[in-house]
């Protein structure tokens, strides 16, 4: 009989077998939901709501700008108009691209970018430039001039109506103007707003505004009365559209602040990317005295025409630059700072990663005539439109997975369906800084075997992946890779450790009757074996008593492997050099130690903290905290009465020594009438030694009814007649 091979855990046995001191236990990292998925970079990867990879639609390039920054694209008549800069002294630049893929540079000026592109209706544009505000026109063939200056620092959106007139919207302060198809201009609308980031044309002719600081969307009719359909309570709008509907797309960027309208939280999808946002294509606005949309995510509305809206897509970290529909009805949005294209469609709506484009922001969109979609980049600048088919393959990479400490690399398996002409690959590769670099080992011969294969990369504390998807007929779906790995056991630390006075002790919590006290019983016996892995807890605690001879300590520890601890509490007196052991196998972080049975003395407590539980007994590490020094007294002070001859008609002068074999002598009184105590004060003055001595002057006669009492620093307590 063929020998059967060994299963995922006979392997991770194996590598476990030849381990130094790492952790007994394994951790899996796995990663299987869209959110986890979100994390890494994908190329040519579309990601479902559900957490599953496919190969998705390929991304054609279109043309690369040579420049950082693209900010803008429209379609007039059969070209597209491309505008951006790169926000120092190379300037702005404004091209068109015919349909068979030639390129003109129809203007290129230094010190300027262009946000903002219109059709002008003869297949030539409008172009705003900042940070000198103005407009420019350029027909088809590329002649250019001067067509609207008003005197503003910034322009950052244009519309034309189809009779020629255009709305310009500026910033700082966010003001719109409306320019007359024979040049007349006027001041139509002062937003109040720092800047008016985005125009629309509604379905009903009516000007559609998005303004900065704040981010609302306003409606503002021939007359230039305005209605702010939307307070998105983000820092800006800065895109809108209208679908031949009517139903209207805003998109809005930056932090939410909490004073928006607000919206059914049923109409809300999520999506959460762990990824930093840096402010690069901010910064070139940022640079040209534009706003600062530097990130920290953002959202994108629906608004039916009559004003009703919800919210389709928001984020916390991806921010958002633009969204259109599809030629499916679904709604596509491309952000930054990854490069990533969301779709969300379907009711109710989910949200997949539709591609991922290989620049850091995605600026804007513009429909083609198949139906298909084109978009900017920025960071770097290019153009690029949708495939009409599936790309053949498509790679994600994961994010960098941290163990904390030098792991040994267990087995890696994924879960997959891969159909007839379809394969997946996946590579690992390992090293010790944070990001991946020529320090980090190569990558791996591809793991042929889904259900587990051991990883081949050396040990190290960073552990990435890569799959590799290929298809020729049907897409290949990946849902879920999982990798284990013993991480280097690292010892417990304890952090804390209290030693409570004397006699102050915690209940525990109880339903009905005594309390117990916290601790008290919580050891076991010295040779009783060690029990499960139960983590440290404490009991809850009840209110403080006071309970003579009891003495509590509680701790905190930790592990940074996460092991379960177990604890256990010695003791030696302060001269001696052996320790006893009063508990062990605790989970409890809180000991109350019953000094009563204990000789008086000066000792010290120690407490082991140990992760033996979770380890093998050759690989278990343990850490130890002492106490300060302190006093175990159950035996009361001794008192010695004196009294001196008493002179004729005189008071006798009694002389009262107490003594105190471990503790100070705290407290003297005494009593005539074994009701009202006086309290009485040492010769020296202050009450702190372990022998003190008092004097009392009394009457000749009241030597009989003398009762003194005396107390130690732990609450002992004597008393002796004056014979």
């Amino acid at each position: 009989m063929t020998p059967r091979a060994p299963g995922p855990l006979a392997l991770l046995l194996a590598v476990s077998a030849v381990m130094g001191a790492y952790a007994a236990s394994p951790v899996f990292w796995s990663v299987s939901t869209q959110g986890e998925f979100l994390e890494g970079d994908a190329e040519n990867i579309s990601i479902d709501a559900e957490g599953r990879l496919r190969i998705g639609p390929g991304a054609e390039a279109i043309h690369d700008a040579d420049a950082p920054f693209l900010w803008t694209v429209v379609r007039a008549d059969d070209a597209l108009w491309i505008a951006g800069g790169s926000g120092d002294d190379a300037g702005g630049l404004i091209r068109r691209i015919d349909p068979d893929g030639d390129v003109a540079t129809e203007w290129r000026e230094s010190g300027f970018d262009v946000h903002a592109l219109a059709p002008r209706g003869d297949g030539g544009v409008y172009a705003a430039t900042s940070p000198d505000g103005r407009v420019i026109a350029i027909d088809r063939d590329g002649t250019a001039r001067d067509w609207f200056d008003p005197d503003e620092t910034y322009i950052w959106a244009l519309a034309a109506q189809p009779d020629g007139t255009l709305f310009v919207g500026a910033g700082n302060p966010g003001r719109i103007y409306r320019v007359e198809p024979d040049g007349t201009a006027a001041l139509l609308y002062d937003t109040g707003a720092t800047h008016v980031r985005a125009l629309a044309i509604d379905a009903a002719g009516r000007l559609l505004a998005g303004a900065g600081s704040p981010g609302q969307l306003f409606r503002i009719d021939a007359d230039g009365s305005a209605f702010v359909l939307l307070d998105s309570g983000r820092e800006e709008i800065v895109s809108v559209r209208v679908n031949d509907d009517g139903v209207m797309l805003a998109t809005a960027a930056g932090r939410a602040s909490g004073t928006g309208s607000g919206a059914s939280p049923a109409a809300t999808v999520t999506v959460t990317v762990a990824s930093a946002v840096t402010a690069t294509a901010g910064g070139s606005a940022g640079a040209t005295g534009g706003t600062a949309n530097a990130g920290s995510g953002g959202a994108v509305y629906r608004i039916a025409p009559d004003g009703v809206w919800d919210i389709v897509w928001e984020s916390a970290e991806a921010t958002p630059y633009d969204a259109v529909r599809d030629a499916a009805g679904g709604i596509v949005i491309g952000t930054g700072p990854d490069g990533k294209l969301f779709r969300v469609a379907g009711e109710p709506s989910t949200t997949v990663l539709l591609t991922t484009a290989q620049a850091q922001q995605v600026t804007a969109f513009a429909a083609e005539p198949d139906g298909r979609i084109a978009w900017t980049t920025a960071n770097p600048g290019a153009v690029y439109r949708m495939a009409p088919a599936r790309a053949g393959a498509g790679t994600y990479l994961s994010a960098v997975h941290d163990a904390e400490t030098i792991a040994t690399w267990g087995m890696i398996r994924w879960r997959a369906a891969t159909p007839d002409g379809g394969s997946i690959r996946l590579q690992t590769r390992s090293g010790n800084t944070g990001t991946p670099g020529d320090t980090w080992s190569a990558w791996s011969e591809p793991y042929d075997t889904a259900d587990g294969a051991a990883i081949t990369s050396p040990r190290a504390r960073y552990l990435q992946w890569r799959a590799e998807l290929r298809a020729t007929g049907d897409t290949p779906v990946l849902r879920s890779v999982t990798a284990a790995y013993l991480p280097r056991n690292l010892a417990p630390e304890i952090t804390r450790l209290t030693l409570h006075e004397p006699g102050r002790v915690y209940q525990q919590t109880a339903a009905a009757g005594d309390p117990p006290i916290a601790g008290l019983n919580g050891g076991r016996d010295p040779a009783a074996p060690p029990g499960g892995a139960a983590a440290s807890t404490v009991t809850p605690l009840g209110r403080q008593v006071y309970r003579k001879g009891l003495q509590a300590f509680a701790w905190e520890a930790s592990d940074p492997n996460g092991d379960a601890l177990r604890y256990e509490v010695r003791y030696r007196a302060e001269a001696e050099d052996s320790w006893r052991v009063l508990a062990r196998n605790l989970t409890e972080r809180l000991f109350t130690w019953d000094t009563t049975s204990t000789p008086d003395g000066t000792y010290v407590v120690r407490i082991v903290a140990s992760d033996a539980t979770a380890n093998a007994p050759a690989d278990a590490l343990a850490a130890t905290r002492d106490t300060a020094p302190f006093d175990v007294d159950n035996t009361p002070p001794r008192i010695a009465v004196a009294a001196e001859e008493t002179p004729a008609g005189g008071e006798t002068v009694v002389r009262v020594t107490v003594t105190d074999a471990q503790s100070a002598v705290a407290r003297v009184e005494y009593t005539l009438d074994a009701e009202s105590w006086q309290v009485i004060y040492p010769l020296d003055g202050i009450p702190d030694g372990r022998e003190e001595q008092f004097d009392v002057s009394l009457p000749a006669d009241a030597l009989d009814r003398l009762v003194v009492r005396a107390t130690d620093g732990m609450n002992n307590t004597s008393t002796a007649g004056g014979r």
